[in-house]
């Protein structure tokens, strides 16, 4: 992997994290509301779980494999 590619990589990966950050006050936002959208708060928490798995995949991408 070359440095641009590790560049656009931790790029990706702050993008991600920060909507993640998102999407978790939008769901306690939704959570607090008196009749919240069951419907709305299962598609925010499906987004949420599939960002938490491109993060980790972004994440093993940047780390280096290290043979012990």
């Amino acid at each position: 992997m070359n440095d641009q590619d590790e560049r656009e990589l931790h790029a990706e990966l702050a993008r991600l994290q920060q909507e993640h950050r998102d999407l978790d006050a939008a769901i306690d936002a939704l959570h607090q509301s008196p009749a919240p959208d069951l419907l709305m708060l299962q598609r925010l928490k499906k987004r949420k779980l599939q960002l938490r798995d491109r993060i980790a995949f972004i994440e093993d991408q940047i780390t280096p494999d290290i043979i012990a």
